[in-house]
């Protein structure tokens, strides 16, 4: 390698130091950029997750990057992100709950099925897929965030003393912020879980909440059902985001039975009393009647049973937007007739104008236009072109002319050679139509006697250009970096 190298050395070694100095900084030029052009076009993003993804889970991600304005770029199992925004992007998607955990359903459980699983395994896996697939629908109703299902199935006694046991399913509900499901929906749920399971009534399904707490359906989601009916009469009156309704609902405690008696008069008063009291005087005899008359009466008795968990006293708070400059009052007497309150049960309604916060509270979400996300996900590249484009058409003029003259230099050296024994009129021969640099670089290599009778079959204007190029100190072929710049 080193034997290869040496003619190449050596070469290099006879150009003038000028010329090494310019050719140098040319190659240094065009490694920088090509070092430029490769770190502005390197892909910076990395994986936001550091697991692979379900299909599923990807198909969510995307979603909400989708949403959210937020350059991505997705793989066969993850999603590319700006490194700068990895952490931003990974908070909100937690605070979202995406992706959700990964269910496996029928289609990839009883692909791993074969031939030699055990009965006792298959009914198990084949249990399981039907609870993800249950589950997975559940995720797809409004207000629901996630949803688990467990069953049990149903089994007969081992003994003839052992009794038989049912099949029963618990599931377990994650609504978004804000939502509450109401009876219907929790009855609706009961009937999907109880007719995807074969055998399996809706009584023994059993829902609950994040809290732990049943939802059973009963009077308990009266609020929830106002709050819903109201808030959505307020937004198609007003304009969704006008106001802010909030129900609560305080559910009595105890087994009440009220009986009252009511009785009322026939015609007149409903009794009358009469006392008589006399005394005589010459027979010292004293004497008092007492008599009671009694006209009649009706009599009415009203029987009321309240049993525990129904609804003892229903608050309504309803948030108005100040800057709307709404009625108050309207709105009040509004939701007191939907909400249906009753003063008498001690059901209460306030209504109160306040300033709303703005949007710089919440989570700032740029709403970059498709053109602002297209040309961003090209800036690097359109960077790396023009800065080509730049550097081309500063240096490409001294460029090109230095690899001319470099070329010319290696091709005169092979005629100074061949010159340097031959008559003078043939070496004017030679350089006949070549530049005076290119001249005074020949004749000065040449024998003082040769180079004087090569210069006097000159004409005298060519004679002095040459002339001149021979004055310098060192009349090299490549010219100095000024005259390349100048052009």
């Amino acid at each position: 390698m080193t034997g290869a190298l040496a003619p190449l050395v050596a070469r290099l070694r006879a150009y003038p130091a000028r010329s090494r100095a310019i050719a140098a900084a040319a190659v240094l030029s065009l490694i920088g950029i090509a070092t430029f052009g490769v770190v502005a076009s390197r892909d910076t993003r990395v994986t936001l997750f550091a697991t692979p993804l379900h299909t599923e889970q990807l198909a969510e991600v995307e979603q909400c990057l989708a949403a959210w304005n937020v350059p991505h770029a997705a793989t066969s199992d993850n999603v590319l992100v700006d490194r700068a925004r990895r952490s931003e992007l990974m908070l909100r998607l937690s605070l979202a709950g995406v992706p959700h955990a990964h269910l496996a359903g029928s289609d990839e459980t009883l692909s791993r099925v074969g031939a030699l699983t055990p009965q006792a395994v298959l009914e198990a896996q084949t249990r399981d897929a039907l609870a993800a697939d249950l589950a997975l629908g559940l995720r797809g109703l409004e207000g629901v965030v996630d949803a688990r299902i467990v069953i049990a199935p149903s089994s007969g006694g081992v003994y003839a003393d052992e009794p038989q046991r049912d099949a029963s399913a618990s599931v377990r509900i994650t609504t978004a912020a804000g939502t509450h499901l109401g009876a219907r929906a929790v009855a609706g749920i009961r009937a999907f879980v109880a007719g995807g399971v074969p055998g399996l009534d809706a009584e023994r399904v059993t829902v609950l909440d994040d809290r732990g707490l049943a939802l059973d359906g009963d009077a308990g989601d009266d609020a929830s059902d106002v709050q819903t009916a109201l808030q959505s009469a307020l937004d198609a009156a007003f304009g969704a985001g006008t106001t802010i309704v909030r129900v609560h609902r305080e559910p009595l405690g105890e087994h009440r039975d009220v009986h009252d008696v009511h009785r009322s008069a026939l015609g007149g008063s409903l009794a009358r009393a009469s006392s008589d009291e006399r005394y005589a005087f010459g027979t010292k005899k004293y004497s008092k009647t007492s008599a009671t008359e009694d006209h009649g009466s009706e009599t009415r008795e009203e029987r009321r049973i309240a049993a525990p968990g129904t609804t003892a006293r229903l608050t309504v708070a309803v948030f108005v937007d100040l800057a709307r400059g709404l009625d108050v009052a309207k709105i009040r007497a509004l939701t007191t007739a939907a909400a249906g309150i009753r003063p008498e049960r001690g059901d209460a309604v306030s209504v109160e104008a306040v300033a709303f916060a703005g949007p710089g509270s919440a989570v700032h979400v740029t709403n970059a236009p498709a053109w602002a996300l297209a040309f961003a996900g090209i800036l690097p590249q359109a960077l790396t072109v023009f800065a080509l484009v730049g550097v081309a058409a500063f240096t490409g003029r001294p460029l090109i002319a230095v690899a001319t003259r470099a070329v010319e230099t290696a091709s005169l050296r092979g005629v100074v050679r061949d010159v340097a024994t031959i008559a003078p009129e043939r070496v004017r021969g030679k350089l006949d139509g070549e530049p005076p640099h290119v001249a005074a670089a020949v004749i000065s290599a040449l024998p003082a006697a040769t180079a004087a009778a090569v210069l006097e079959l000159y004409e005298p204007d060519e004679r002095a250009g040459i002339v001149r190029r021979l004055a310098r100190a060192n009349p090299s072929l490549l010219p100095r970096p000024e005259e390349l710049i100048s052009g």
